[in-house]
């Protein structure tokens, strides 16, 4: 990405200073961060909130003229991600995963996208994603588009299930650029937060109306039907078998992660019929050890 960037920033570095700065979030993320600093190199600031990391990337983060840090102690995305924006002055945010790229047409795109906000009075852009397996960008992927780019003022983020979202108040339009998800962390941290983030996403669905579920989570949560197609439109639909090794690789991610979702929903289920038994069971206790209910001695 590195090298695609630099001929066309060498241009770009002459125009007006932007009205922007990225966000990020960083929690021992030495896998990625280099590589997602790299293509930002033509941002006025970056703006990162670290959450303790201890694996070198703070040193990383220190290196990068245009990088300030900020530390607080994670409690959740959403208030990670309003936090930032509450210390941003600028009048746009570019907020990214320390595991995105950015499309290399972004930086000479960005004059012209500010200018046509104005004109049009946008809040935002939402910009589609392309999943990448040690680097090689997938045909297709199971992540929806993700609204990156937006005036500061006009976003905040809310908590969703294992994730979070931002919520834009004003006009937002889709671009074609896509942000690249390329995530090189180790396979057992990939395993671990696996597990953490789909313990929540069940509790989430479990406590959420079927009525308020979009179609696929109905499906997650009703039926075991989830990893298989998740697997199928992987491979077919999003034409994961001609991507190979990489193809195959995130099919497999995918439907683990499903299969993970299905055993813990399966588990809070039969959790919460435990309690629900025993509370019904408190007051029949209740009664039969009550001296002042007639008929007991």
């Amino acid at each position: 990405m590195k090298e695609s960037l630099e001929p066309r920033l060498q241009s770009f570095r002459s125009l007006p200073r932007l009205p922007l700065t990225a966000l990020l979030l960083t929690w021992n993320e030495t896998a990625n961060i280099a590589r997602t600093l790299a293509g930002l190199s033509w941002v006025p600031e970056v703006l990162v909130i670290d959450s303790g990391s201890t694996d070198g990337t703070l040193e990383i983060l220190a290196s990068r003229p245009n990088v300030r840090v900020l530390h607080r102690t994670f409690d959740s995305f959403a208030s990670q991600c309003n936090f930032g924006l509450d210390q941003i002055s600028s009048e746009w945010v570019l907020s990214l995963d320390a595991d995105y790229g950015v499309p290399s047409q972004l930086p000479i795109a960005m004059p012209a996208l500010l200018q046509r906000a104005e004109r049009e009075n946008l809040a935002g852009y939402s910009l589609p994603f392309r999943y990448c397996i040690d680097g090689q960008p997938l045909r297709g992927s199971l992540l929806p588009p993700r609204t990156c780019l937006y005036r500061t003022r006009q976003g905040r983020y809310q908590d969703e299930g294992h994730g979070h979202r931002v919520g834009i108040s004003g006009k937002v339009v889709s671009l074609d650029l896509a942000i690249l998800h390329d995530d090189r962390k180790p396979l057992d941290r990939w395993l671990a937060s696996q597990q953490k983030y789909l313990r929540i996403e069940a509790a989430n669905l479990l406590a959420t109306p079927s009525g308020r579920l979009s179609p696929i989570d109905r499906l997650r949560k009703h039926t075991p039907l989830a990893p298989l197609a998740a697997l199928l439109f992987c491979l077919v639909l999003r034409g994961g078998l001609f991507d190979g090794r990489a193809g195959l690789t995130y099919a497999l991610q995918r439907t683990y992660a499903e299969l993970l979702l299905l055993l813990w929903l399966g588990e809070q289920r039969s959790r919460r019929q435990r309690i629900q038994a025993a509370t019904r069971a408190v007051p029949q206790l209740d009664h039969q050890a009550d001296p002042t209910v007639p008929g007991q001695h």
